[in-house]
């Protein structure tokens, strides 16, 4: 019912008509899964009570994410429940403190019906061992639903129609229990046909003379300070069909916009959320669409399980910079801190260690122009270039209590407090980064400010999302400016995962094979996701490029894999080159 908008009728029809057999099978699943609860428990009430309140607020999770992101509940989102601050902040203290009192309660009575099984019979202890044995025996199979040959997953094959570019489909054609298992750990990648030693080292030795030529021919100079700056859904509401504001609130970051070396609009993978995926994205260089669907936050299922990862991070640390990341909000999240490590940074600062915690309402996060002036902070007293990498949370949802007055209106005739206390959200940005700027064009140093929004915010009613194609819910602000170089700016759409390659063209940057790579296939499709592709000037949902350009693609998915899963023979690749 959660995955049609609690329409009894169509979740009748699913179970009862059109997809039966996918249906028994997901209440098999769950079926295990009460057993398993009982049994443990050692109380049919009390195993069911924890079930059904279980379902019931996997249910509302669901039904909420996909109507403000438009995508599914999946298994690596579970992790979130013990993030517990950020889901006080999006549903509000009263609903939070109710269902932490329902929680804690059927908790405290699945610990105290555990402790009272002591005394049932031995006979029902047996039967009850039984039954978790096979049941527990049964899950930990079931986990296994995407591994060769598994038994519930050929029974699902039978009649599952599976859709790899769309997450939602998939839930919809197998319903939630099959698109849930679908989304189960998995390879990020499969392995390419041609993946050799000898094909690795063919495509070093290609992208590494391009760089080696590029670095011969880029003028020696200082090396920059270099700030990646991701902004909590900063967007342009005005490019939305239907809205229309009484008042510009980006000014002062269209005017840096227009002095920068490349602005425009930057592709995002997804709408309303997926923070992490963007980030990931930037400061690796690899694409999510390069990735199997499954692997949906590479952050927490793929990362933490590395010792080393090649980044812009672990480069630069290696050309002697100093690398700072800052995100004004808690480290668990997304398991940044584990993260971070991995991708090589020196230092993290979080809500904590902040020099500046300023917030702009009572119901805010800190302000964007505290997290600026930590970062002016840093470059202000290192004597080393410095790579900062900012994630902002000012304006992260919700809105719609944040303010009790805003700036900006509708002209339209309707009032949405979401929308037009975002409009002031994204003012205060804008206006805080014109001062940055201001701030960074006074530095001895010269500095690379690379600026973009993540995602749009999930805040426009339904009928405006209809209204726009889709592509333009996944279009969001960037630009990359230089203190130093004032040049006519290229305007041109592009993916995130080719900002730390673009900046190697600058002055006192240098390219490695990888930074070849990029650029060579940017000048092929400068913007790509899945069923988004931007080619020859044109959006499309499938790509078929020709032989030579295919290549260079080929080339790219070669790499990612060599780096995620494979042998990492082309690791010389992330190396700068003398």
């Amino acid at each position: 019912m959660s995955q049609n908008n609690w329409d009894m009728h169509l979740a009748y029809k699913f179970a009862t008509s059109w997809h039966v057999e996918k249906f028994l099978l997901g209440t098999l699943v769950l079926l295990i899964l009460d057993a398993f609860l009982i049994a443990f428990s050692g109380s049919f009430l009390v195993g069911n009570s924890f079930y059904g309140l279980s379902i019931l607020l996997l249910g509302i999770a669901n039904f909420e994410k996909m109507s403000k992101r438009m995508e599914p509940i999946y298994p690596d989102d579970l992790k979130m429940i013990i993030e517990w601050t950020m889901l006080k902040d999006m549903i509000g203290t009263f609903y939070f403190v109710i269902a932490m009192i329902l929680i804690f309660a059927i908790i405290a009575l699945f610990a105290y019906s555990i402790y009272k099984s002591r005394k049932l019979s031995k006979n029902t202890q047996i039967v009850r061992l039984i039954i978790f044995t096979l049941s527990f025996s049964s899950l930990i199979y079931i986990d296994n639903f995407n591994k060769p040959n598994n038994l519930l997953r050929k029974a699902y094959d039978k009649t599952a129609l599976w859709i790899p570019y769309s997450q939602k489909m998939n839930y919809y054609n197998t319903g939630f229990m099959g698109g849930f298992l679908y989304n189960l750990s998995v390879e990020a990648m499969d392995k390419p046909e041609d993946y050799s030693k000898e094909k690795m080292e063919a495509i070093v030795d290609k992208y590494n003379k391009q760089a080696n030529e590029a670095n011969e021919l880029t003028p020696n100079s200082e090396q920059p300070n270099i700030i990646f700056l991701m902004s909590e859904s900063f967007s342009d509401p005005n490019n939305l069909a239907g809205i229309d504001l009484n008042k510009n609130p980006i000014k002062p970051f269209q005017e840096i916009a227009s002095q920068s070396l490349y602005s425009g609009e930057m592709l995002s993978q997804n709408y309303g959320g997926g923070t992490a995926n963007i980030e990931f994205e930037a400061l690796t260089g690899f694409s999510m669409e390069v990735l199997n669907s499954q692997m949906t936050t590479p952050y927490t299922m793929m990362l933490p399980k590395q010792k080393s990862f090649p980044s812009v991070v672990s480069n630069l640390s290696n050309q002697g910079y100093e690398t700072v990341a800052i995100h004004p909000y808690n480290t668990s999240m997304y398991k940044r801190k584990d993260v971070y490590n991995v991708l090589g940074f020196n230092r993290f600062l979080d809500e904590s260690t902040m020099t500046h915690q300023e917030k702009l309402s009572p119901n805010g996060y800190i302000s964007d122009e505290s997290a600026f002036n930590d970062v002016l902070d840093i470059l202000s007293t290192s004597d080393k270039p410095v790579f900062t990498h900012l994630v902002t949370m000012q304006t992260h949802m919700p809105y719609n209590t944040k303010y009790t007055h805003s700036d900006y209106e509708l002209k339209d005739g309707w009032n949405d407090p979401s929308i037009t206390n975002y409009a002031q959200d994204i003012a205060y940005t804008s206006e805080a980064l014109g001062k940055l700027v201001e701030d960074l064009n006074q530095l001895d140093r010269r500095t690379i400010l690379v600026f973009w929004g993540d995602h749009l915010p999930s805040i426009y009613p339904e009928e405006i999302v209809k209204e726009n194609e889709p592509i333009k819910t996944h279009l969001t602000e960037y630009f990359i400016y230089d203190t130093k170089q004032k040049i006519s700016p290229q305007v041109e759409t592009l993916s995130p995962f080719y900002f730390s390659s673009l900046m190697t063209q600058a002055p006192g940057m240098k390219q490695t094979g990888f930074n070849a790579l990029m650029l060579e296939l940017y000048h092929i499709m400068p913007a790509f996701e899945k069923r988004m592709y931007l080619y020859d000037n044109k959006w499309q949902e499938d790509i078929n490029l020709p032989e030579k350009e295919n290549g260079v693609l080929e080339d790219y998915r070669l790499v990612m894999y060599d780096t995620i899963s494979g042998e990492r023979y082309g690791n010389q690749l992330f190396d700068v080159v003398n």
